[in-house]
This record gives structure tokens, sequence and C-alpha cells, in this order.
């Protein structure tokens, strides 16, 4: 019983953590609409936790990951660190201070409306 669900903790926590990397990397196309950026980064960050979360129990219960018993938790830290910082962008709130993308395209079709 407990190898099955070493075997389940390593699959499951590893497929997990892939799934929250195509969101992260997706996250400009998500982010066209406010909701999309909110829902995307609660997704990334509940996957990042229930990762982190089988990371440990993983590496507790003595399973290898890549096979090394030793990876686990320090990829289970990393994972927690991705949530914390994947919601600090909460809301379309601008946390660095830096223009995206959307907002460079919008100023320039309004510089161009105001030359017509």
């Amino acid at each position: 019983m407990t190898m099955e669900l070493v075997s389940l903790l390593e699959s499951g926590s590893i497929t997990l953590c892939g799934i929250a990397t195509i969101l992260w990397i997706a996250i400009g196309t998500l982010a066209r609409l406010e909701k999309g950026e909110i829902i995307t980064q609660k997704i990334v960050a509940t996957l990042c936790i229930i990762s982190a979360i089988m990371l440990f129990s993983l590496h507790y219960l003595g399973g290898e990951l890549w096979g090394s018993t030793n990876v686990a938790r320090p990829l289970a830290v990393t994972a927690i660190i991705v949530a914390i910082t994947g919601m600090l962008n909460i809301k379309g709130k601008d946390v660095q201070g830096e223009t995206n993308p959307h907002q460079i395209m919008k100023m320039r079709a309004a510089e161009k409306m105001e030359e017509e």
C-alpha cells in the first residue's frame, strides 16, 4: 500500500507541477481579461500548494523523485514560493510598476487616434 501511495504521489506531484508551469507560461494570454487573470492565478496557486503537500508527503514517506530522495523537499518549497508570488499581481494590480504589452498597445492606438 505504501509503495502505491509513493508512486501516486510521484506521478501526481509532477503532473500538477507541469500543469501549473503551462498555466504560468500562458498567463499573458489568459490575462487579457481581468477575470481570466484572477482565475488563472488562483488555479496556479492551488496547484502549487497541492503539489507542495504531495512533495512533502513523498519526502517523508521515503519516495524518490528522479532517482533522488532529497529533491522533493526543495521542490515543495519552490512550489510554495511560486504560489505566493503568483498571487501578488492579483486583480490586475500592477505590483512591479511596469507597463504591460496590452497597455502599450492601447497607448499607441490612442496616439494614432489623436494624430488623425
